[in-house]
């Protein structure tokens, strides 16, 4: 009987690890957290498009990582955007637009994110503050993923260059 018990709660306890999953928000209702929770997150953007395999791939093997997932979940508001995305969206005064262009078009919000390189996937760290910290551009397997989302997640980025940290850790 104790076997019996034992057995269920470590099927128990590993479904739920495994079933952990990212909330994704959309930029506004992360903002309003980020402006208006007691102690608020990081951000944290994946900027993808429909047509980007990788990005597909990313969000399959990385974010649906249960590690990932629960790191990610505990230090940012995670937001899901799509470069080409037709919702106009209004932040610090200012509306962004879906810009007709070609074939496809982009937004003008993601065009800012991502400084202009208009690239996938691509994810992007912001402060509390929703400063950016660094985009990254490509796909992350798992644990390279949480390599550098701890670089920003836990402040080491601010004592210590990228370079310096990666070589440490390794």
């Amino acid at each position: 009987m104790k076997e019996t018990i034992l057995l269920f709660t470590t099927l128990l306890f590993t479904f739920t690890t495994q079933a952990q999953e990212i909330e994704w928000l959309s930029w506004s209702e992360a903002v309003e957290k980020a402006n208006t929770d007691k102690n608020p997150k990081k951000l944290f953007v994946d900027v993808y498009t429909d047509w980007c395999g990788w990005c597909k791939k990313m969000d399959k093997d990385t974010f649906n990582n249960p590690k990932v997932a629960s790191y990610m979940m505990e230090h940012f508001y995670m937001i899901k955007m799509d470069a080409e995305g037709k919702d106009d969206i209004v932040y610090k005064n200012k509306t962004f637009k879906y810009i007709p262009q070609g074939k496809r078009g982009y937004h003008e919000l993601a065009a800012a994110l991502l400084q202009g390189k208009m690239s996938f996937p691509t994810v992007i760290f912001l402060n509390a503050k929703q400063e950016i910290l660094s985009p990254v551009p490509g796909y992350q397997k798992p644990d390279g993923f949480l390599k550098i989302a701890k670089y920003f997640g836990d402040d080491i980025y601010k004592d210590k260059k990228w370079q310096e940290y990666d070589a440490e850790k390794s």
